[in-house]
């Protein structure tokens, strides 16, 4: 959609937040496939427990919020910023239902703790059997603890800070105060360095799961590895970005 289409759409919408309800229309019309793409996606990283449908109900309240919010003054496209809205709102619902054990969270955590210890003592990335010793576990404990965060728990960068203030929020999403601009751009230098020295293999996955959208099968035949590992490779890479960016703020 064009910037010239985009505030034709957006034209009617008020102030106070609310729109016509032809524009609202407009907007489910056009980018409900948008909606589906993104639950899809997601649902590749979900247990079985978690609905399509589900997603899309709540994806579909998020693009309304969206057409609501979006500034075309901002200067990013509406599609950018309603994929933006329409994630958040999935997340949302997903956490609502607190599916993921606490324990995962907490083992999560610990190898988080494990990553960061390492590479402040070494000065170099952690490897896979450096971190479970540091642990004080066997590898195939390691691998299962990855494997529980990937089936149990969706990894997104609005996940890096854990308790706070999402990435996604940070990076692109609405911040209160003066400095909320200045806020986001310099999370995003941060997160883009902290992806960019990631060992390459946990880069390549997160570049292919995430930029060119394939799901954890397809990635595992690019990089010739089975789809289980795929995924442990996929959570590592989240706790190693989780550790390296807890001392963000």
């Amino acid at each position: 959609m064009s910037e010239g289409t985009e505030a034709k759409v957006f034209e009617d919408v008020l102030p106070n937040g609310e729109a016509s309800d032809a524009n609202m229309s407009a907007v489910v019309e056009k980018y409900a496939p948008l909606v589906k793409r993104i639950a899809h996606h997601l649902l590749l990283r979900m247990p079985a427990s978690v609905l399509v449908d589900d997603l899309v109900q709540s994806g579909m309240i998020g693009l309304l919020e969206a057409a609501k919010k979006y500034d075309i003054s901002k200067g990013a496209s509406f599609e950018t910023y309603a994929g933006i809205r329409i994630r958040g709102s999935m997340l949302d619902e997903v956490r609502k239902g607190d599916w993921a054990p606490r324990s995962v969270h907490r083992k999560s955590r610990k190898v988080a703790e494990a990553i960061k210890a390492i590479e402040a003592r070494t000065g170099k990335d952690a490897k896979d059997q450096d971190i479970a010793k540091e642990m004080d576990i066997d590898l195939n404990s390691y691998y299962a603890i990855l494997q529980d965060a990937s089936g149990s728990r969706l990894f997104s960068f609005d996940d890096i800070m854990e308790g706070d203030d999402s990435a996604i929020e940070l990076a692109a999403g609405e911040l209160p105060g003066p400095c909320d601009g200045l806020q986001r751009a310099t999370f995003k230098e941060h997160l883009a360095r902290a992806i960019d020295n990631l060992p390459p293999r946990e880069k390549l996955v997160l570049a292919l799961y995430y930029d060119e959208e394939l799901n954890l099968k397809e990635i595992g035949e690019v990089i010739g590895v089975s789809e289980s590992r795929v995924s442990q490779i996929h959570s590592q890479a989240a706790m190693r970005l989780r550790s390296r960016l807890a001392d963000w703020r």
